[in-house]
């Protein structure tokens, strides 16, 4: 490598760090601060330093809101995150192996609702008609059912597009063998999609985990509120708790955080891996 290409490959890190640095960085620390000041001294909203440090207050404080909606809150947002999640791998795995390994004159129409849901926006009257009907709206079972449904087009491209670099001898291997096609999928192709798994769990989780609209229609009420919601419980027309506003972004912002930062590579891998052909 010539010097001159070690000196722009330096200049790109630098200023790619010192972006990474001002759209991340700074906003995040901007609302630690917050979380740690006074009533009074966050409703400046300056980015300062706190005169005097009232982190623990504060967190306790927003723990016990409400009688302590956010602690629901986080359950509530778990067990939404997870199912939802569970059900978008189990279900976008198998249709993104279908549509890959087998071609019928079926798989255009198939192809074109796959992409429909990713550019159809959510019509939120019938469907929340469809759930009276069903007898199931206001729960978290039509909650999981709803997030499933609008994240799971995304993950059969994901899936569909990964198939494609699995070559097709491992499926003929294993019908010699003897397996069914319950057994070829899970035993031999599920376990090969590790990466793109992961990356499908930790964007869908996020993706879920930070939904504001869908909660909002589909799962009113205290007992059924997801963390994002719990943002009104310090925020209104007459009177803004920024304190306990930005404590509470901060313990929302944690948990995708943690994510991203544990599997960040693994992300990458899965959705660059099956970019080679598709």
């Amino acid at each position: 490598m010539s010097r001159r290409a070690r000196i722009r490959r330096w200049v790109v890190g630098i200023v790619a760090i010192a972006v990474s640095i001002v759209v991340f960085l700074i906003p995040f620390l901007f609302v630690l601060l917050q979380a740690a000041k006074t009533p009074q001294e966050a409703s400046s909203m300056d980015f300062s330093l706190p005169r005097h440090i009232v982190f623990i207050d504060n967190l306790v404080a927003v723990l016990q809101t409400n009688d302590g909606i956010v602690i629901t809150a986080f359950v509530n947002s778990i067990l939404l995150t997870v199912f939802s999640v569970l059900v978008m791998v189990i279900f976008g795995a198998m249709v993104g192996y279908v549509l890959q390994r087998k071609k019928t004159r079926w798989n255009p129409v198939i192809n074109f609702f796959v992409l429909a849901g990713l550019i159809v926006p959510p019509a939120v009257v019938p469907t929340i008609w469809v759930l009276q009907g069903l007898g199931i709206f206001k729960t978290l079972f039509s909650g999981v059912l709803v997030e499933a449904t609008f994240g799971l087009s995304f993950s059969i491209l994901l899936f569909r597009a990964f198939v494609a670099t699995i070559p097709r001898e491992l499926d003929e291997a294993a019908r010699i063998d003897g397996a069914g096609p319950l057994r070829l999928f899970f035993q031999v192709v599920l376990p090969l999609l590790r990466p793109v798994i992961v990356t499908v769990v930790v964007v869908q989780s996020v993706a879920v985990f930070n939904d504001f609209q869908n909660p909002l229609y589909f799962l009113p009420g205290n007992d059924l509120a997801t963390v994002q919601l719990t943002l009104y419980n310090f925020q209104s027309q007459s009177l803004s708790n920024y304190n306990l506003l930005f404590m509470d972004i901060l313990l929302i912002t944690i948990p995708p955080l943690v994510l991203y930062i544990f599997f960040n590579r693994q992300i990458v891998s899965g959705l660059t891996s099956g970019a080679i052909k598709g």
